[in-house]
């Protein structure tokens, strides 16, 4: 048996487990273990410490590594101990510390949204909602949940009819098409991805909505000498992909198209630290992608002009998505394998469990920051519930 690597995970796994190699099985831990680990091929110590999640998650896209219990279930009870995990930052220094070009970030975006609208549409809910929902009620299907949360985005922007909106990393257009319908705003969206824009701009023409709803092809750095200007702005999810050091560029091009007295939303996936992020989801899923601390974004704010309304944390919302995401994904993902392979089909069902603990666990959070730019005194004294 691999004394290092048993010694290593039971470190780094709070409960008892069973660890199966072809030497045998062992109990690693005190008390009744809660689930085994079969090791297929061994892994390396170098590897361990080059980075736990690389090692350990190529291990399960491979099959080298089995579990007899749940992923999401096992995941969720030592993700909380991500700060335990080795990442060398050195070694993984091209992954880790990524590109802030226009011309990198593009690729990246890319490389994940434009999958495939068939794919996403597999197991996203039917308004194609690719980030947290907000259930309001317990019995709430994972599409109510996506409609609240952009009801729920909506109430806080206190739209009017005929006021402009931006959306920036539109996505499929959803929240931009509820607003036109609901409040009767003119909108436009931009996106980095072609399959998002074409897919917008068909529904967009599909249902007769071209004289309130625009979509373009556009970089967030291009705003500023757009020559656009707009009532309210929203963001959802792509704060992410902004990268650390550019958070400050990003709400300067927002402060170039808002009015004054105008409100901005930005809903992002958020971290109680600053943290140069996770090597086995940069590689595989988010290229360049960095999640800010909330408090990072907070104290840059001021800078703008930008006046903090409400912050929000749909935390355990996000949670809950990711859930039924994957529930959905797991009646999909024998097609999946057949089309990409299995690897590739194991590699998303890992990181949809994975995102859902380190969730559940408070390894991330999700957050939204209502904010003025400049003071507006005609808003409602009470917050949106």
């Amino acid at each position: 048996m691999n004394s290092f690597l048993a010694n290593y995970l039971g470190e780094l796994i709070p409960v008892a487990f069973r660890l199966k190699t072809e030497e045998g099985t062992q109990l690693i831990g005190k008390g009744e273990p809660e689930f085994t680990v079969t090791l297929k091929k061994d892994i390396s110590k170098k590897d361990l410490m080059t980075s736990t999640s690389l090692a350990l998650g190529e291990a399960y896209m491979r099959r080298d590594l089995e579990l007899d219990r749940d992923l999401y279930e096992v995941l969720d009870l030592f993700l909380g101990q991500m700060s335990k995990f080795h990442t060398d930052t050195s070694a993984l220094k091209k992954l880790i510390q990524t590109s802030r070009s226009k011309k990198n970030q593009s690729q990246e975006v890319r490389s994940h949204y434009d999958i495939g609208n068939d794919f996403y549409e597999k197991w996203l809910d039917e308004t194609m909602s690719y980030s947290c929902g907000y259930f309001k009620e317990d019995t709430d299907t994972l599409y109510q949940a996506q409609v609240n949360k952009v009801d729920h985005i909506l109430a806080k922007l206190h739209l009017e009819k005929g006021m402009s909106l931006l959306d920036i990393g539109c996505g499929w257009g959803y929240l931009l098409k509820r607003a036109a319908k609901q409040y009767g705003v003119h909108g436009v969206g931009i996106t980095l991805s072609e399959e998002q824009y074409h897919k917008f701009k068909e529904d967009i023409e599909k249902e007769g909505m071209s004289d309130l709803l625009e979509v373009r092809l556009m970089d967030y750095r291009d705003l500023e000498k757009s020559g656009l200007s707009f009532d309210r702005v929203v963001s959802v999810g792509m704060l992410e992909h902004v990268g650390r050091g550019n958070y400050g560029l990003f709400l300067k091009c927002v402060d170039s198209v808002l009015k004054p007295g105008g409100l901005f939303l930005l809903h992002y996936i958020s971290a109680l630290e600053e943290h140069p992020g996770d090597a086995w989801i940069k590689k595989y899923i988010f290229p360049g992608g960095m999640i800010p601390s909330l408090r990072e974004i907070i104290q840059l704010l001021p800078e703008y002009r930008f006046y903090t309304l409400d912050v929000e944390s749909l935390r355990r919302h996000y949670n809950r998505t990711l859930l039924c995401w994957r529930e959905n994904y797991h009646k999909c993902m024998d097609e999946v394998a057949r089309e990409k392979g299995e690897e590739f089909a194991r590699m998303w069902d890992l990181y949809l469990a994975a995102c859902a603990a380190t969730f559940h666990n408070g390894v991330i959070d999700l957050h939204q920051i209502l904010m003025s730019k400049g003071v507006n005194n005609d808003l409602p004294m009470t917050r949106v519930v």
